[in-house]
């Protein structure tokens, strides 16, 4: 599902982000762009962030900075 129409970002590219090392909303706006153009985006962004950090295993919580995100803004 698109969270960010106007980045075309989906639910799936955040919660790889997340996994990637993204952690915080800098970090998606950062490397995705979200809430960059109108900001619609930000609420539902935020829950996908929060509920993937939830499910991100234990062991990456403290072992990925944030800079470690490697995902690529898209076109």
């Amino acid at each position: 599902m698109y969270v960010c129409i106007c980045r075309g970002v989906t639910e799936k590219t955040i919660r790889e982000a997340v996994f990637q090392g993204a952690d915080r909303m800098r970090d998606l706006k950062e490397c995705l762009g979200v809430t960059e153009q109108c900001g619609i985006c930000a609420c539902h962004a935020k829950q996908i962030l929060d509920q993937t950090l939830l499910e991100r295993p234990q062991s990456m919580k403290n072992f990925l900075p944030a800079s470690a995100c490697m995902c690529e803004t898209p076109a």
